[in-house]
């Protein structure tokens, strides 16, 4: 957060859309888990390349040929990049470099570089071949060339941080900012008349301010698409997103074609939520009464399975069963070698089927993707090298009733996490008993039964948002449901307990954090509890096996997809405590019995303790809100700390434990009346309790009321939300006095204090407005400004499925 991060990709895509189109920043399309996740960042389909969560193009690819009209509707064919000259990562270059300021003329491309070292490419620290990590680094680089009359020409590049970049001295680039992978700069008017035939200097200086440290840098030209001038734009007359599914309506000529992606994420069944196979399907029918031969082009990049596009893949046809299958994946296969934030996949493979006698299949470049199926020519069966397609054409005979064809869109990690030094297998191979090709003929074979069921719960899942919280309340909860599942990993501990592990995607790419379990847990207990279990069993574990010692609970397990123990820099000792017993508690409430506390009441019972000490008046400490910094006497944490001890006095009780219940239950009690006392501020409460001019959302009250522990009175509520109601800014509620960002989660929790469903509503029409206006356009963030609706941090984050919190308590109030 303290760094300016330079996201091309998403900047590119900060698309202005009508209202009445726009249903969110992003669309969900194939949403599995934290490296299988395909997003479009744009309202129109075909308006720009389809994306992983972060913002990497992972192409998928559509078009449709109308006698013989050929219609783009599904994704933007990306840019096709020749090499100049080369980064490191296609071929390795030495270059001269100094760690101390150079006299000037430096970057000019006569320079007596003599006195300086020579290195391997890349510079920086972790796995750079050049180990640089002082603050500032100058490289000069020769290369030759013997042509420059060259148009469209890029830098291609990876740097952090801060950076000034020269050609034969003409300076072509600098930012204050890191681009955190490797990206395209445009320079090609900068770069006019710079470039000699023979010998040119790259001369870079850099200057890490914060966090990581690297430079590679090269240069590459753009490949005009000659094929792309004859294809025209389908007209996209809708898109629709629920639960499970997000469907396009598209006019391609004299056809209508409605095209639908299906992630069947249904929790009561956990085989099927853990089967890593979306669906995608084609629906053609006739606008105008008359018959037409149509063909239908599914292009897939195999940069899906790539950490970036540099890496070389091997891809090839092969048959299973009924069904043709194009499969594709890294050459190198370094299963879990890499870990971190802004990293996707470059182990395992992708998978694309289909039913053999519904079309065929073949690999391709892609430069040449589109031109093949312009001209109806075909690729090949198999190939090896980098940004490859995995290309299937179905053909369809088109009339006034509709026809239906559907592709499968796969991915088999093989292995998916480590967890403390032993790599474990996904869910549904949890066993060592089933094969992708196994997965993929059930999805074929269940494809009707799985629809059907999708179908009947995005019905029933939005008549419940719409009735719990209102039409804004429902679209919300809608475009967040796959968000907040595929955030996580369905695997299977050594130990046989579910493990449902969470990326903390964009935040710092911790795995199985436990301030994200907290806000994400109430989609979880509304339907399936076990899958909040799996987000608590991994930190019980690592608690109840000694490995973590200290009485309060880990952060996190790791940094995914290593769950090896914490590697966050900090402890949460309140934040955590409070957040597993509370959530403890709410698992004990939504299943009425409390039997999975009993089994780790031991742990439990230091936690407690813990917090019956160190929880009411906290110490100088970071909270799951850590980006706005430490802070003591924290009047909303200390609520978590009295409402745990509240729940925690409520599971003795279920388990018998008199003595438990009849100790801590009267302690809550009388914290909250001394809280009510010590952070009173007039006509709210304060955000601290020496600070009485504050005031902040005291979000965790909410489970005071959702589990019926009465520690808090109502009017506590009341007076809070009164006071709300007057600081309310266009897209929300801030977080506290401090700043105007909030967090969208939070004030889902906030209102769900409220007494009354047009206060609710109240509070969340901004968020709404947030998701329909805010020029952010990327998978929903939960940290954005109040003022501007832009994203300040974070997306794609789990913690969305804390919009449920309305549903849960009124579901657990039914009873």
């Amino acid at each position: 957060m303290k760094r300016l991060f330079l996201s091309l990709g998403l900047a590119a895509t900060m698309f202005s859309a009508s209202a009445q189109q726009r249903k969110a920043p992003a669309y969900p399309l194939i949403t599995h888990d934290p490296y299988f996740s395909i997003w479009s960042f744009s309202d129109d389909l075909n308006a720009s390349p389809t994306k992983h969560w972060t913002g990497t193009n992972h192409a998928l690819s559509g078009f449709v040929k109308v006698d013989g009209r050929v219609y783009s509707f599904l994704g933007k064919p990306e840019k096709s990049f020749e090499t100049l000259v080369p980064t490191a990562e296609d071929k390795s270059y030495t270059a001269k470099y100094t760690e101390t300021a150079p006299v000037a003329g430096w970057e000019k491309a006569i320079y007596n570089d003599e006195d300086w070292k020579t290195g391997s490419a890349p510079f920086g620290d972790g796995d750079a071949k050049t180990q640089w990590k002082s603050n500032n680094l100058w490289m000069r680089r020769e290369f030759n060339l013997d042509q420059i009359d060259l148009k469209g020409i890029n830098l291609r590049i990876n740097h952090d941080d801060n950076i000034d970049l020269f050609i034969n001295g003409v300076k072509l680039y600098n930012c204050n900012c890191w681009t955190g992978k490797y990206v395209y700069i445009p320079i090609d008017e900068k770069i006019k008349g710079v470039l000699k035939k023979g010998k040119n200097v790259i001369a870079a200086h850099i200057k890490n301010t914060a966090g990581g440290q690297w430079l590679d840098v090269g240069l590459a030209y753009e490949k005009p698409a000659a094929a792309l001038k004859s294809v025209l734009i389908a007209k996209q007359n809708s898109v629709t997103i629920n639960a499970t599914q997000t469907i396009y309506k598209f006019s391609a000529g004299k056809v209508d074609m409605e095209v639908a992606f299906t992630s069947p994420l249904l929790m009561d069944n956990l085989d099927l939520l853990a089967r890593p196979v979306s669906y995608v399907s084609f629906k053609l029918k006739a606008n105008d009464g008359q018959k037409h031969d149509a063909q239908v082009y599914f292009g897939a990049s195999t940069d899906i399975a790539t950490n970036n596009s540099a890496q070389e893949v091997q891809a090839s046809i092969y048959k299973n069963g009924s069904l043709s299958v194009l499969k594709a994946g890294t050459t190198a296969q370094p299963v879990l070698k890499k870990r971190g934030d802004d990293v996707r996949i470059d182990w395992g493979y992708m998978y694309v089927a289909v039913p053999q006698n519904n079309g065929k299949q073949y690999v391709t470049s892609s430069a040449d993707a589109v031109s093949s199926f312009v001209n109806g020519k075909s690729g090949s069966s198999s190939a090896q090298g980098k940004s490859l397609t995995l290309a299937t054409v179905l053909p369809f005979s088109v009339g006034t009733t509709a026809t239906e064809k559907t592709v499968l869109v796969g991915y088999d990690d093989i292995e998916s996490v480590q967890y403390f030094g032993e790599n474990l297998k996904p869910w549904w191979n949890r066993k060592n008993n089933q094969t992708i090709d196994k997965q993929l003929t059930l999805a074929n074979n269940e494809y009707a039964a799985v629809l059907q069921k999708c179908e009947a719960f995005n019905k029933q899942y939005y008549a419940a948002n719409l009735k719990s919280g209102g039409k804004e309340y429902a679209n919300l909860s809608d475009i967040s449901y796959r968000q907040a599942i595929s955030a996580h990993k369905l695997v299977e501990s050594p130990q046989g307990d579910i493990l449902f592990l969470s990326k903390e995607n964009f935040s710092n790419g911790s795995i199985n954090t436990v301030d994200v379990t907290y806000p994400s847990a109430p989609l979880f207990l509304v339907y399936n509890p076990d899958l909040l279990k799996g987000m608590l069993n991994g930190i019980f574990y690592y608690s109840e096996s000694g490995k973590w010692k200290k009485p309060f609970p880990a952060h996190d397990l790791g940094t995914y997809p290593l769950a090896n123990g914490q590697t966050y820099g900090e402890d949460m000792p309140v934040e955590e405590a409070g957040n597993m017993i509370i959530l403890t508690a709410a698992i004990a409430k939504a299943e009425g019995n409390a039997e999975y506390a009993k089994k780790h009441w031991k742990t439990l019972a230091i936690w407690a303790d813990y917090l019956s000490k160190d929880g009411f008046d906290p110490a100088n400490q970071l909270c799951t809100d850590d980006f706005a910094g430490h802070l003591a006497r924290n009047t909303n944490l200390s609520v978590k700390a009295i409402v745990a001890l509240g729940g925690y006095g409520m599971l003795a009780a279920q388990l018998g434990d008199k003595e438990e219940a009849e100790k801590y239950t009267p302690m809550a009690k009388e914290m909250a009346k001394k809280w009510m006392t010590m952070a009173d501020a007039g006509d709210h409460y304060a955000l601290t309790f020496d600070l009485k001019n504050t005031w902040s959302q005291k979000y965790n009250l909410v489970w005071d009321k959702v589990l019926d522990l009465d520690i808090f009175p109502k009017s506590v509520y009341k007076k809070e939300i009164d006071f709300y109601l007057k600081k309310q800014n266009e897209f929300g509620l801030p977080l506290d006095s401090r700043r105007t960002y909030t967090k969208s989660d939070w004030i889902m929790w906030t209102a769900t204090l409220t007494d009354n469903q047009a206060d609710f509503e109240t509070f969340i029409k901004p968020i709404h407005k947030f998701s329909l206006e805010s020029t952010s356009r990327v998978p929903l963030s939960d940290w954005h400004e109040t003022t501007d609706g832009k994203q300040v941090g974070f997306q794609a984050r789990s913690v969305v499925g804390g919009y449920a919190i309305k549903l849960l308590n009124d579901k657990l109030h039914s009873k």
